[in-house]
């Protein structure tokens, strides 16, 4: 281990990389600050992106600084440096998620090979075939999930069939939400020259037939030019789930989350998040497992996987707009 310390230029670069991963409705909700004199590295979250109708309890803004906590120790692996990342420092800042200090390592980390997945990861709401997924890749998926001290279960025939049945009364409850759907549409349909939300564009088909649960973000919006298709017969869905359902156990959700969304992509595989369910307390329980082990007692995601057509990425903030370099700083 050497005690050589890190510089602006690199901080930069790993930070860039940390917001490319996936966030609720792409609101991008972190800010970071990074010391030099101590050379710490704050992870904040950043509240005028919160969205209180759809997620009060900032589940959803903790599950997606997660993501991008998991994404800036990749980055910073694939740099030859390690983390030293501290979860919720300060109790009396809830804001400060994390703290991280950084260490060049000579050996080599395994969260490296994922790096190359961090550009090509995307949120697909395309039709995804019904070739079935191989049961070694959900094999390896579970381990990854379970290495950042999470559960993903991937769900049989009959848990399809009451997941779907719990999407359709979200939907439903949401479409009869004048407020909700507010808060959606200022989140969603952006042009271009927006750095942030969903734009049309990534909305993907209107549903025509099939059972695959894919989120329509037009929310009763006409998108001109959109097309509809056909989704699988058979999708094959899996519920995330950590053994907390607290603000630790959230940011453990989104790193682990990502972990599993990389290596999808390193897979060849497709994704496609869906949270509308588990936005709902009194829908959320039922996507619970009993059978499930307590590493997934408290379900965070549902994730769609399969094989299916490239997609655009979404827009990203700059990094400029997310770091902020504090180089008087007396204390970290």
């Amino acid at each position: 281990m050497h005690t050589r310390r890190t510089d602006v230029a690199s901080v930069t670069a790993w930070v860039d990389d940390a917001t490319m991963a996936p966030s609720m409705h792409n609101a991008q909700p972190w800010k970071f600050r990074y010391v030099p004199a101590f050379d710490v590295l704050h992870l904040r979250m950043d509240t005028t992106r919160s969205m209180p109708r759809t997620d009060p309890t900032r589940r959803g803004m903790h599950i997606s600084c997660g993501a991008a906590l998991f994404n800036l120790r990749v980055a910073v692996a694939h740099s030859g440096w390690s983390t030293d990342v501290r979860l919720l420092p300060d109790p009396d800042d809830p804001t400060l998620l994390a703290t991280v200090v950084f260490a060049e390592c000579d050996v080599s980390d395994a969260l490296s090979s994922l790096y190359p997945a961090i550009d090509r990861r995307r949120s697909s709401r395309e039709p995804f075939t019904d070739e079935p997924v191989p049961e070694a890749l959900l094999d390896g998926l579970k381990g990854a999930a379970r290495s950042e001290g999470a559960a993903m279960s991937v769900l049989g025939d009959w848990q399809v069939d009451s997941v779907i049945d719990v999407v359709r009364e979200a939907e439903q409850d949401e479409t009869l939400s004048p407020d909700i759907r507010e808060e959606i549409t200022r989140w969603t349909g952006s042009g271009n020259g927006v750095s942030d939300g969903i734009p049309a564009y990534a909305f993907g088909p209107r549903h025509h037939g099939g059972r695959a649960p894919v989120r329509d973000f037009a929310v009763g919006r006409k998108v001109p030019d959109r097309r509809s298709a056909d989704f699988e017969q058979t999708p094959c869905l899996a519920v995330l789930g950590t053994s907390e359902d607290n603000p630790r156990g959230w940011l453990l959700g989104g790193q682990a989350l990502e972990r599993v969304l990389l290596q999808s992509t390193l897979d060849g595989l497709s994704t496609s998040l869906n949270s509308q369910a588990l936005e709902r307390p009194e829908l959320r329980w039922l996507l619970r497992d009993p059978h499930s082990p307590s590493t997934s007692a408290f379900p965070q995601m549902l994730l769609r996987l399969g094989y299916g057509p490239a997609v655009p990425p979404t827009p990203r903030r700059a990094v400029s707009d997310v770091l902020d370099v504090d180089r008087g700083a007396s204390s970290p």
